[in-house]
């Protein structure tokens, strides 16, 4: 069964890696202290997807961060990923698990109590809760949930929870204090002059305020 920690999960953004390879910025941030990567990118299509991943996926070889695509799963198939994270507008989890298979991991998004409640931990192994703030990487959003919305989210869920949406350092101890495991961030990383430094420092901050653990799919 595959292993994953959500602590701290870069999601990369093509656009805000433009100074740098999508490569060369996860190297560097899983050497800051990344452990997950998610390949997401909405206009490259799954041919673009492929080659983007399969590089990536050569990247974190042997590393033992797992490489999650967004939404393509015949990308994600294709390239061998280690994961795949669809969101409520996407394929349906249940049929995204058949088509995966037990062996990789599966994440969704979700932005309400009810959404969260939904979730079936025999199909879904993680759950990506947010947006906790207005981001510009992501101009589609829904809504902001807020701290206090990210927490009623976080109890409601059958399943480890990552908190994403305009996170940065500063907001680790309340994230951490909501219950979520960890954050998914972007621009906190991409971007950055140094992202091995700006992995570092977040990593740094959520060591301080715990210690990082493991989850390992587990099946009822």
């Amino acid at each position: 069964m595959k292993a994953f920690e959500l602590s701290l999960y870069l999601v990369l953004d093509p656009n805000l890696c433009r100074s740098r390879s999508l490569v060369e910025t996860a190297r560097a941030a899983v050497a800051g202290g990344v452990t997950m990567v998610q390949l997401r990118d909405k206009i490259a299509g799954t041919t673009g997807l492929v080659a983007a991943g399969r590089a990536l996926m050569d990247a974190l070889a042997g590393t033992g961060v797992p490489l999650i695509v967004n939404d393509d799963l015949d990308a994600a198939l294709t390239i061998n990923a280690d994961g795949l994270h669809v969101g409520q507008d996407d394929m349906p989890a249940d049929e995204a698990r058949h088509r995966l298979g037990r062996g990789k991991i599966l994440g969704l998004s979700v932005e309400t109590e009810a959404a969260a409640q939904a979730v079936d931990p025999s199909v879904v192994d993680y759950v990506g809760i947010g947006p906790v703030f207005a981001t510009p990487t992501k101009p589609d959003h829904k809504p902001p949930i807020g701290l206090d919305g990210l927490t009623r989210i976080v109890a409601t869920s059958a399943v480890p929870a990552v908190a994403i949406g305009g996170l940065k350092a500063a907001h680790v101890p309340s994230i951490l204090a909501s219950g979520a495991y960890g954050l998914a961030v972007v621009s906190a990383i991409c971007g950055q002059p140094d992202p091995k430094a700006a992995a570092h420092a977040l990593r740094m901050a959520i060591g301080n305020e715990r210690s990082g653990k493991q989850f390992r799919r587990g099946r009822r």
